[in-house]
Order: C-alpha cells, then structure tokens, then sequence
C-alpha cells in the first residue's frame, strides 16, 4: 500500500498529526523505500501532497537526519519554488541534512544565502541552524561561514537576536567565540526582559569553549 494514502490530505485531514504519525513510523522502521517515494512526491501536481510530503521529511530528518541526506538536492531546488511552503520546509529539511551531510549544503551555499535573503521568517531561522551545522563540521566550511552569521547577528531585528544566536550556537568554538560575544554584547544594549535573559544564556556558554 502506497504511504501517500497515510497523508492528511488523503484522508481530507487539515491538521499535522497524520503527516507527523506517519513520519514517525517511517524514521523508527528506517522505511527507505517509503522515504524515497514520500520525496518523489515532492513534485506531485497536487499542491497539498506537496506540502504533507515535505513536512513528513523534516520531521523524519528530526528523528534521523541521516534517512533524509540523500534527498539534499530536492531539498535544495524547493528553495527557489514560488510555494513559500516549500522553500521553508526545504530548508527546515536541510538544517537536520547539514548535521550528516555538510558538504552537500556547502555546495549549495548561495542557494542557501539567497533564499535566507528573500525568505519568510521560518525560512530565515532555518537557513541560520543550516548555515551553522555546516560551519560546524568543517574548519573551513566554518572560516567561510561564520563571518556571514556575525554580520546577520549584527544586523536582523532586535527580536531575532535571542534566537538566531541560540541557532548559531552550533559555529562557535574556542577560535572564534570572542568575535561572537563581542556582537551580542553590543546587541545586548538594546536588549531586555526575556530577550536579555536569553541573550546572556548564550553568551556564557560561549565564553566556556575551550
């Protein structure tokens, strides 16, 4: 039985649960060709299979990244589909892919920038994890990568500092983590409340890499 009719929208469903059960199952049977046909489906002419399809991905790729790497380059062209749907939920697929599989994303590094760049929120917070577990297998992945965060923590809203320096946290190391203080610190100014709190959390345990 095809696992397509597991959907939500098979089962005229509008909530997540289905998608999330059957991601569930899949991760724990390690289920690659059920995997594999969930991902072919990327390109079904139904928009909302679409959809289902890559939210069962991402949440496979939570459990298991390692079941979703192989499907890196699909995730990739979702960046530049006009379905915003799509390009958030490939780059939350390529966050869990770049904890296995970095070099695929460094590959495809501007298609990554550029979709962070013009993106939804969600698209922006999940290019940041992408952008910072690929900094993080690699020292040069990491050279080339890293200045580019710091320049996004100096720069993006206030409000996101919390948690786009939470997300980068995966980058820091003791090589680079007085450049990264240094940016919060100056953002921290303008900071308060919970934000602050947050903000501070972070920085401590930076100053703890060794």
């Amino acid at each position: 039985m095809s696992v397509l009719s597991r959907l939500a929208s098979s089962q005229n469903r509008r909530d997540e649960a289905p998608n999330q059960e059957l991601a569930r199952d899949l991760a724990a049977q390690k289920d690659k060709a059920g995997i594999r046909e969930v991902a072919e489906n990327l390109w079904n002419k139904d928009k909302n299979i679409q959809a289902d399809c890559i939210k069962v991905l991402y949440e496979v790729g939570y459990v298991d990244p390692a079941l979703i790497a192989g499907f890196a380059e699909d995730f990739i062209k979702l960046l530049k589909s006009k379905n915003n749907r799509l390009v958030w939920g490939g780059m939350t697929a390529l966050a869990a892919v770049a904890k296995t599989n970095a070099d695929v994303v460094f590959k495809n590094l501007d298609a990554v920038k550029k979709a962070k760049e013009m993106g939804s929120v969600i698209t922006v917070d999940n290019a940041i994890s992408t952008l910072a577990f690929t900094a993080a297998k690699d020292k040069n992945y990491n050279q080339a990568i890293f200045p580019y965060l710091l320049k996004h923590l100096s720069t993006c809203r206030l409000k996101e500092v919390p948690q786009h320096s939470e997300r980068t946290m995966p980058a820091v190391n003791a090589g680079n983590k007085n450049e990264f203080i240094k940016v919060l610190e100056k953002r921290m100014e303008d900071l308060n409340g919970g934000g602050l709190a947050r903000v501070k959390k972070v920085i401590k345990q930076a100053a703890n890499f060794t």
